[in-house]
């Protein structure tokens, strides 16, 4: 019965020993073992790993990416038009030992903090070389880019690996933005002017253009009617021509009808004239014809017509 005791208390040490021997290292982790604050050993395999109990012990540290939000800094790109921006960032640590000669019992946190102030000074460098435009365009993406590629080589000297950097946010202040919107609507309306006045420009050629051809038509159009009626006119005096030569008492006839046709128009007219003029041969025969003296006094005036 007395060595029953003594088997339990013996039991409990060994239990105690096994305890502070032995520890598990999970997938998501790494491992250190510090002996007196020096590493003695590093352990990222998962599964259970040995130390020397009571003088060595161990730290573990998080091997999953992790994510950091930077806090909104105030930046003034070439142009000088303050922007606000804010960064975020995923890493992980790549070595351990590093790690734990970088940031020291601080773990996590101070490598948070030294991250933090290393994007910050890489977001001030890469934004403040460009101008405003850039951060609000695709040429964005390279300068995430140029900020992720000059955080990696600062990084390393924390032992930690910089997966991605991206810009969350890049806004004008508050007190910039009514500032900004009226010289964005200036630039608009100056574009939209100079649209107007070459718009104007081009209307003014095409109307003169228009104008122009409308002239040539026109005076090619009435060049053509003048050579027709010119040609139409000849045509008329050889016909009449050929008609007076051919009949020259019918000719005389109608030359009177359409004198008679001419003069006597309307219901009052009044003619001046003597009875015996040649202008009334052809009303006042009996026979419908001139006199001899009448004719040759009609051809005389045909002749002066």
């Amino acid at each position: 019965m007395r060595r029953f005791p003594i088997l339990v208390i013996l039991l409990v040490a060994i239990a105690f020993l096994a305890v502070n021997a032995f520890f598990v290292v999970d997938e998501r982790q790494k491992a250190m073992v510090l002996q007196f604050g020096q590493v003695k050993a590093v352990k990222e395999d998962p599964g259970l790993a040995a130390k020397v109990p009571f003088i060595q012990n161990v730290v573990f540290y998080d091997s999953r990416i992790q994510g950091l939000e930077t806090s909104a800094l105030e930046v003034t790109p070439l142009d000088d038009r303050r922007l606000i921006v804010d960064a975020f960032a995923r890493w992980r640590i790549a070595d351990v030992e590093q790690f734990r000669r970088a940031v020291g019992v601080g773990g996590m946190a101070a490598a948070e903090q030294r991250l933090e102030a290393i994007l910050t000074a890489n977001v001030r460098e890469a934004l403040g070389s460009v101008r405003s435009e850039a951060v609000l365009s695709a040429d964005r993406v390279g300068l995430m880019n140029r900020i992720r590629d000059a955080s990696i080589i600062e990084a390393r000297d924390l032992g930690v690996d910089i997966i991605d950097v991206r810009l969350k946010r890049a806004d004008l202040p508050e007190q910039n933005l009514t500032a900004t919107f009226e010289r964005m609507k200036a630039e608009r309306e100056r574009e939209a002017a100079d649209e107007r006045a070459r718009g104007n420009e081009a209307a003014q050629r095409l109307r003169a253009q228009a104008d122009r051809t409308a002239i040539e038509i026109v005076s090619e159009a009435e060049r053509d009617a003048n050579i027709i009626r010119g040609e139409a006119d000849a045509e008329r005096n050889r016909i009449l021509a050929e008609a007076y030569t051919g009949d020259e008492e019918f000719f005389a006839f109608l030359r009177s009808m359409e004198a008679y046709k001419s003069s006597l128009k309307g219901e009052n007219t009044t003619l001046m004239a003597e009875p015996d003029s040649t202008f009334f041969d052809y009303l006042s025969s009996p026979s419908g014809r001139p006199t001899a003296a009448a004719g040759a006094a009609e051809g005389g005036a045909d002749a002066n017509d």
